[in-house]
């Protein structure tokens, strides 16, 4: 390459990145070969403006191209709108893993509200959660005892958040937890947004007789910010679909048992 064709590729850098970082934001997800075709620039070239980019945390480097960077969850009243049959399909399953006179821990979350709702015909529970929509749901049901746990109220996720959310769960002996989280990464991690979240999620994991994550397809291979520390003690992952086969190998190595849910 000569001297002159080399300040012109680093001269054009600066554009095909924005041009990228738009797509991108557009989009969700780009990959190589198609922006190597758009820019007339070798893949090896694109490979070296995405890598630039991940390291930056503009975007997350996936096979064969980029995505976009998840650093915060939709509010409930979007994840509201993903999946519900994957999400049902996820509470029935839980759902049959609750025996009459247990105490459960519901995290929040859609698809834990999803499993409130399918708890309707299970009798003398005895219910914590920090979430209020579960919480209003589950006190109207007949043979259902509902600790609401205290806290400031996260407006985006509806539910009870911080220090008094995380101290309520050494006060209770939880039979079964079934949690959320912000993604299942490609390396068979739970992972979340929050420190908040992953800490709250984390104590309960160690708390509870037996924990389980529930988890719908939306979050297979995303990549969030936080570990949650001790999830590889969960029982279990309860899925709508099977993930990519390299996410169940990852996974497999670390113990929680993989569980798909089947809809109906």
């Amino acid at each position: 390459m000569s001297e002159s064709h080399s300040h012109t590729t680093r001269a054009l850098a600066p554009r095909r990145h924005d041009e990228i970082l738009k797509r991108i934001a557009v989009e969700g997800s780009v990959s190589i070969t198609e922006l190597a075709g758009f820019f007339a620039v070798s893949r090896e070239t694109i490979r070296r403006d995405l890598k630039l980019l991940a390291d930056q945390g503009r975007l997350d480097l996936v096979h064969g191209g980029a995505r976009r960077f998840e650093t915060s969850e939709p509010v409930m009243s979007e994840r509201s709108k993903e999946n519900a049959p994957g999400k049902a399909a996820i509470g029935r399953a839980a759902a049959d893993l609750v025996d009459d006179g247990m105490v459960v821990f519901l995290d929040s979350g859609t698809t834990t509200l999803a499993l409130a709702h399918a708890l309707g015909a299970r009798q003398n529970l005895t219910i914590c959660t920090a979430s209020l929509a579960i919480a209003l749901h589950m006190c109207h049901l007949p043979n259902v005892r509902v600790h609401m746990f205290g806290g400031e109220i996260d407006p985006g996720e509806e539910a009870a958040v911080g220090i008094d959310a995380l101290e309520a769960i050494s006060r209770f002996r939880v039979d079964v937890a079934f949690l959320g989280g912000g993604a299942l990464s490609p390396d068979g991690e739970v992972t979340d947004f929050t420190r908040a979240g992953a800490e709250q999620r984390s104590r309960m994991v160690a708390a509870a007789h037996k924990a389980y994550f529930v988890l719908d397809k939306t979050k297979f291979g995303k990549l969030t910010p936080l570990r949650i520390p001790r999830f590889e003690l969960a029982a279990g992952i309860i899925v709508d679909a099977r993930p990519p086969a390299s996410i169940v190998e990852a996974l497999a190595k670390r113990g929680p048992q993989l569980i798909v849910a089947h809809g109906m």
